[in-house]
């Protein structure tokens, strides 16, 4: 705040403060009951009513409490108060002292082995914290995830679910995205995929509809999700002769996935957590899934 401004917020400040006190004693004068010799309507007379002597006391208290305030703490413009009390000093004293007790609450935790972790009760209690806190948003709470967020309970893992590939997805992030197929298949091309695609582990599929399926995929979707379906997790790209679907199973869904691609981006948090956090809520995700949650 500029000098002037600060000046102005000061003058203002204790005049309005003296004005209080000049009304207040300025109208506690007279006798009550004494006419003010103003009269309305020929017979309607003002008389003299001061405010009772205790009501006016609480008034004058809280003008002097307001100056003391004022005195000890910012507010009169620029003026720092006789207590040096700020609210960033504040805020700044709250973070040392938040910081010393996250520091003791992983200190014990400092250099263990994220398996090893996944077994230790305060560590998964740290990182479920963590969890709610980042990643419920999105996974939900109770991490079984949503249309196009992954499940974080079960063994299906895009890029691996090992504690290094999982610190690797919570630091920096994955950005998968699959192009539309749609210009490079026939209307033909397009139905055999859809009436395999999601049908590969249905062991009563016709023999016809999956010969034509497997051809137009070796062409189109094997160089990302491999001969077999299995996918591969260097690229993130998922396996497809599970029931797992990440966007949801069924003939539409594939349809559009295939026509007009999909584009699934886990954002880095290596600015939001420190690399404590990061390994605690790594792993209590390891912990979560089955058979990742023994060492």
């Amino acid at each position: 705040m500029s000098s002037f401004w600060s000046n102005f917020v000061i003058v203002i400040s204790v005049l309005m403060m003296l004005a209080c006190l000049w009304l207040l004693f300025a109208n506690a004068r007279g006798t009550p009951g004494e006419s003010t010799d103003h009269v309305w309507d020929d017979d309607l007379r003002e008389y003299n009513n001061p405010l009772p002597r205790w009501w006016l006391n609480l008034f004058v208290i809280t003008v002097i409490f307001a100056a003391g305030y004022l005195a000890l703490y910012p507010g009169l413009g620029n003026l720092s108060g006789k207590l040096g009390w700020t609210s960033t000093g504040e805020m700044n004293a709250k973070l040392a002292e938040y910081g010393a007790r996250r520091h003791a609450a992983y200190a014990s935790l400092t250099g263990k082995d994220i398996r090893a972790l996944a077994l230790d009760e305060t560590a998964l209690g740290l990182g479920r914290a963590v969890f709610l806190g980042n990643c419920a948003g999105c996974h939900g709470a109770d991490a079984h995830g949503a249309i196009g967020f992954p499940n974080l309970t079960d063994t299906d893992w895009k890029f691996g679910g090992t504690p290094e590939a999982i610190v690797a997805s919570i630091t920096k992030g994955r950005d998968v995205m699959m192009p539309s197929m749609k210009a490079a298949l026939t209307p033909e091309g397009l139905e055999a995929l859809i009436e395999f695609v999601p049908f590969w582990s249905d062991k009563t599929l016709e023999p016809a509809k999956r010969d034509a399926g497997l051809k137009q995929f070796a062409i189109t979707c094997a160089g990302c999700h491999g001969a077999d379906g299995h996918g591969n997790q260097a690229l993130g790209t998922p396996n497809l002769t599970d029931d797992i679907w990440l966007y949801g199973p069924g003939r539409e869904r594939v349809r559009h996935a295939i026509e007009a691609g999909l584009h699934g981006q886990m954002p880095a948090h290596e600015s939001l957590l420190n690399e404590d956090e990061i390994r605690v809520v790594a792993a209590y995700i390891y912990s979560l899934a089955t058979p990742f949650g023994t060492p």
